[in-house]
């Protein structure tokens, strides 16, 4: 089932990746799914037109940061010389790989011709690839989504002018942009995009666990596969469904203890890249999933309790706390 995945000159160490994710995968999070196994973690989306003014919000999206194996900056924008000057930009700040984000659903993203509007527009997106492969030294990649509406899922056709255009690889999510996550991912409809091109193809969406993992890469036939809203409270998952694929297994999840240390050490490396308030309000989005994915409180009720609960509190030492007795057999007392 698993097989070696190289993009350029850069070989990815393992075959499940991780998409990029606005307001999710900042540095912190990259970084915890970096510490425990996850071979490709993308930035936030990064529009180009802001990074080359040097916004800090934007900039900090971008962060390189250490402690990483694989840095990989996704650019979003519909202006070439931005773009261009954005592929330059993350070449200089460290990029492994620089990503073309065609994909994105959002209205405030397609209603400035940029993310997946730019599956209605073939010629501007292949400027755009033209411009940012010409500008770095470094792979650039694609990800994009079926096509805009299904009376034109071109999704072939773009890939295959990207390819000629000196693309390394192409990731798909497999629904158009008029369906945003709604509905079921079509696995199979991927599978065209692979006919059509050489390089590495990367199946996105409704991929949770090992079975859909398995049943994604069946279907289209793809080289790799990335999670997206799969990941939200299981930064593991990434290298957890790698061992599974690897092991005809299920996907394991960590014990108690090392989900705490997860937790906090993410927290608290929040709190270190932001500072103690902006820290506490960007992982409160994290703290609430960790919640959502634990096995404890089994009753619905209580586990709603207990994530209000936390997400409640305003001082870092009261999470810990509270995340520390979360962890407990008698956890119970969180949520009263």
């Amino acid at each position: 089932m698993t097989r070696p995945l190289r993009i350029g000159d850069v070989e990815i160490g393992g075959q499940v990746l991780i998409a990029p994710m606005t307001g999710i995968s900042d540095l912190p999070f990259r970084r915890a799914a970096s510490r425990l196994g996850a071979a490709y973690v993308a930035t936030e989306m990064v529009a180009c037109a802001e990074l080359a003014k040097g916004r800090p919000d934007v900039v900090r999206r971008a962060a390189v940061g250490e402690g990483l194996p694989l840095t990989v900056i996704q650019l979003v924008g519909r202006d070439p010389a931005m773009m261009a000057e954005g592929a330059r930009m993350a070449e200089a700040a460290g990029a492994d790989l620089i990503d073309l984000n065609f994909g994105c659903p959002a209205k405030e993203v397609t209603g400035i011709a940029s993310g997946s509007a730019l599956m209605r527009d073939p010629d501007l997106a292949a400027r755009l690839i033209d411009a940012a492969v010409s500008a770095t030294t470094r792979p650039v990649t694609v990800k994009m989504r079926l096509g805009w509406c299904d009376a034109s899922r071109n999704a072939p056709e773009i890939a295959a002018r990207a390819e000629q255009l000196g693309v390394a690889a192409i990731t798909v999510h497999g629904r158009t942009r008029q369906q945003f996550y709604k509905g079921v991912a079509d696995w199979t409809a991927v599978a065209e995009v692979k006919e059509c091109i050489k390089v590495p193809v990367i199946v996105n969406g409704d991929i949770i666990d090992a079975a859909s993992a398995r049943a994604a890469l069946k279907a289209s036939g793809a080289d790799a596969l990335m999670l997206g809203r799969g990941i939200y409270g299981r930064p593991w998952l990434a290298p957890a469904l790698d061992q599974a694929l690897r092991d005809h297994a299920p996907d394991a999840a960590p014990g108690a203890a090392a989900r705490l240390d997860i937790v906090l050490d993410h927290f608290r490396d929040s709190l270190a890249f932001y500072g103690d308030g902006l820290g506490l309000k960007m992982f409160r989005k994290h703290l609430g999933w960790y919640v959502e994915q634990a096995p404890w409180p089994e009753a619905a009720e209580a586990r709603r309790a207990a994530k209000a609960a936390l997400c409640r509190l305003e001082a870092p030492r009261e999470v810990e706390a509270g995340l520390a007795a979360l962890w407990t057999p008698d956890s119970d007392k969180l949520a009263a």
